[in-house]
């Protein structure tokens, strides 16, 4: 069977199991910060709802990231309303975030354009031309314990408050979202006090935290895919490129199955709520290989790509991802 074919009958829009994943996320949202700000003080109740809020959290902008795509709901214009209507809660304005992620899918694999990446690869050529002064850099952007929380804060707070090709895809947009989060968080204010901002900026800096944990691992893994063109080769930059997570059935729609990366990259237009089902009823000669949990936090210790043998690898001397698992 063709896969794009395959594929093709999971990409229907259902606006009522839509709407059910957008609403039915905003209210674990809403209700799970209202649960951790009533009971900050018993933190057996606040901690676990906190959980929950930075999870709904992940999961609006996935939802959000469907939108951008037109994947969600039925119509362009109920993508359209949809996702800006996420964007005071997603902390990202839509319209540019949407035109920076459709570069992004079109430089997937592409060495030459690694502009449109979320994170920077160098390659290992590249770090051994490269002076001290880079490569001090590129250690302590790469690594993990800054990557993940500075990489967090920095991103959703700060850089997406006037994102990379605002002036190109709407300046507007930006400030009339960022005025949106300010009334926002007014009104939190206004109904918690500052208890109730705290409680949010924590938990969502710890979905921030696991949304930059997922996009890394989405493209940055042992046997992932780089080339440059003419031999750059769309199919495989899309399947081979982008990573299939397997966490468990609870991970996956906690996060909207963005952790199912490759068949997304395929064909933009599946949906969320049936990505998973895309994926897991594959035909036998297109099943992916599945990261588990191990694999993917070895990954982190990936850090360059060798062109010549095709694969990320860690900072020379290291051992590498693949390695520490067969160790282990």
């Amino acid at each position: 069977m063709d896969l794009r074919e395959y594929t093709r009958q999971y990409a229907v829009q259902d606006n009522r199991l839509a709407a059910l994943s957008y609403f039915g996320t905003f209210a674990v949202y809403f209700a799970s910060l209202a649960l951790a700000i009533v009971y900050v003080e018993k933190w057996y109740v606040m901690v676990p709802a906190g959980v929950v809020f930075g999870f709904s959290a992940v999961r609006l902008y996935v939802l959000q990231h469907d939108c951008g795509h037109h994947s969600l709901f039925e119509t362009r214009q109920q993508n359209e309303w949809a996702g800006h209507g996420l964007s005071p809660f997603t902390f990202a304005p839509f319209e540019v975030m949407k035109q920076n992620h459709n570069l992004h899918h079109a430089g997937i694999g592409n060495l030459d354009h690694r502009e449109t990446g979320e994170i920077h690869t160098m390659t290992l050529r590249e770090w051994n031309a490269a002076d001290w002064k880079t490569r001090l850099f590129y250690r302590l952007y790469r690594n993990p314990f800054i990557l993940v929380p500075a990489g967090a804060l920095f991103t959703y707070f700060i850089r997406y408050r006037w994102p990379k090709n605002t002036m190109r895809f709407g300046a507007k947009g930006v400030l009339l979202h960022n005025v949106s989060i300010v009334v926002f968080l007014g009104l939190l204010y206004l109904v918690s006090g500052t208890t109730g901002i705290l409680v949010w900026l924590v938990f969502s800096f710890l979905g921030g935290m696991l949304g930059v944990f997922l996009v890394y691992l989405q493209h940055n893994f042992e046997d992932t895919y780089w080339d440059r063109r003419p031999d750059l080769d769309p199919q495989l930059a899309a399947l081979q490129g982008s990573s299939a997570l397997d966490f468990g059935w609870w991970f996956d729609n906690a996060v909207a199955c963005i952790t199912l990366h490759d068949i997304h990259h395929f064909n933009a237009r599946i949906p969320s709520y049936r990505l998973r089902a895309c994926h897991y009823n594959l035909p036998p000669e297109f099943t992916p290989r599945r990261i588990k949990f191990p694999e993917a936090v070895a990954a982190l210790n990936l850090k360059l790509w060798d062109e010549e043998t095709n694969r990320l690898v860690p900072f020379p001397g290291k051992i590498s991802g693949s390695q520490v698992i067969q160790n282990g």
